[in-house]
């Protein structure tokens, strides 16, 4: 292990006998399908993908400030304590050899003498009262076991959970966030497989990664998937097929861009509104855009000071994209993020063009003429053909809100998921492209448009 890591594990994981870090659910996916983990305060970790892992660990330097910080490969495994209670431990890995990089994930098989006993025992249903949150060891492994026991219909939860809502009381709203129903999801389908998997295998390979969420109280986080293709070079045909018709079917092929998950804070009434992928992938258009609007509102008017800020981080990332040469992010996602409960600061700066300036106060001519959610829809000709244009309790590493935009940026805007990502570096692959990833940055551009008017809107 090295010693980066070495401290990493001691500075943020909570602490398991045998110098493990128990893992804790990550409240903040709203995407994706893999398991995402809380292993401290700034680190989250996931499955380890051998693709994925040597996109991080090639990274070009032009690409990094647009990419989470790749800290490590732990070794997971799922343990009972003294109580019968299922943990998801990390443990450093004794060799950062080749020879420990999986295939595939589901072989990576180092059986373990002692069987992980499963509990039959139902647990009541997710509340407010249960603090899944907490370093609390007890708490956090009724959470885990709780996502097990918890049978979900995959059909009644893309029908009736694609837009949810969540009240939440007045007072300190960052303790109330426990969960979100798309992490629930994804942590209850990955226990069951690896419990199915229990007599053979006890391990598991994680990355490490940064935890974009960790700066902000109440992170607003919207998951966009990229690009007008969305198969990897060695999908089968029945997976090239499948992911096609998606985004025949979506804004995919349209705009090169979809909803993939969103979680916004609207203060006024007090609640947390969810949207996940199924929803998105219906979405027109009109639709997108309207999304995207709800995604900047906070309930009461449109935190149109966020807009600048991420157009110009969306401008540098198009930029670094259009100088890379060969890869095709393929499937990838894009997040941004901001914080939906800011602090209220005199002295915070106000990131319009990097200004101080107005407090988040609306005046009375910022209110929204169209009502809830109203985007102006007369704007939309010429987006299609590409115009160009963590949670844990606030604390002290939240203090320096205030201090400015380089110790807690208003807004970031990152790429994440890399598992189909490919380029010429890459020897083993037998498909070598030529060139910038056209369909990504013709998804960036349409969403540069679609802000770009969203901004000129909110001016008038």
């Amino acid at each position: 292990m090295s010693p980066a890591l070495e401290a990493l594990m001691q500075a943020e994981g909570t602490p398991y006998p045998g110098k493990g870090v128990m893992l804790e659910p990550f409240v903040h996916q709203v995407g994706g399908h893999s398991c995402v983990l809380r292993f401290g305060e700034q680190t989250i970790c996931k499955p380890l993908i051998p693709r994925e892992h040597q996109f991080y660990k090639s990274l070009p330097p032009e690409m990094r400030k647009f990419t989470p910080q790749y800290k490590g490969v732990v070794s997971v495994s799922f343990e009972e304590d003294e109580e019968g209670n299922l943990c998801l431990i990390a443990y450093p890995l004794h060799s950062e050899s080749g020879d420990l990089e999986n295939k595939d994930p589901s072989t990576d098989c180092e059986p373990k003498s002692k069987m992980v006993k499963w509990s039959n025992k139902k647990q009541s249903p997710l509340g407010p009262e249960n603090d899944n949150y907490s370093k609390d060891r007890g708490r956090h492994s009724l959470m885990l076991k709780m996502c097990i026991v918890m049978n979900y219909n995959r059909d009644e939860m893309q029908q009736q959970a694609e837009v949810l809502y969540f009240s939440l009381e007045k007072g300190n709203v960052v303790s109330q966030i426990k969960h979100n129903p798309w992490s629930l999801k994804c942590h209850q389908q990955h226990l069951q497989r690896m419990k199915e998997n229990a007599k053979h295998r006890n391990q598991y390979k994680f990355i490490l990664l940064e935890n974009l969420t960790w700066r902000y109280r109440v992170p607003c986080v919207l998951d966009l998937k990229m690009g007008t293709r969305q198969h990897g070079d060695d999908a089968s045909e029945e997976k090239k097929a499948n992911q096609i018709r998606k985004c025949q079917q979506s804004t995919s092929a349209s705009i090169g861009v979809r909803l993939c998950g969103m979680q916004v804070y609207q203060s006024e009434p007090g609640q947390l509104m969810f949207m996940n992928k199924y929803h998105g992938r219906k979405l027109t258009l009109a639709g997108f855009k309207e999304a995207l609007y709800q995604f900047f509102h906070n309930g009461h008017r449109l935190r149109h000071e966020l807009l600048s800020p991420v157009l110009r981080r969306l401008r540098e990332m198009q930029a670094a994209l259009e100088a890379c040469e060969s890869y095709r992010f393929y499937s990838s996602s894009l997040l941004i993020i901001y914080d939906g409960d800011p602090p209220r600061a005199p002295t915070r700066p106000r990131h319009r063009g990097g200004e101080e300036g107005d407090e988040d106060e609306p005046s009375d001519e910022e209110e929204e003429e169209e009502g809830a959610f109203g985007f102006p829809r007369s704007s939309s000709a010429g987006v299609g053909a590409g115009v160009s244009g963590g949670s844990s309790n606030s604390g002290g590493s939240r203090s320096s809100h205030s201090a400015g935009e380089a110790s807690s940026p208003v807004v970031d805007v990152r790429m994440i998921d890399f598992a189909h990502t490919t380029c010429r570096h890459y020897g083993e692959d037998s498909v070598v492209h030529e060139g910038q990833d056209s369909g990504f940055i013709f998804g960036l551009q349409n969403l540069i448009t679609i802000i770009s008017e969203l901004e000129d809107h909110s001016a008038d």
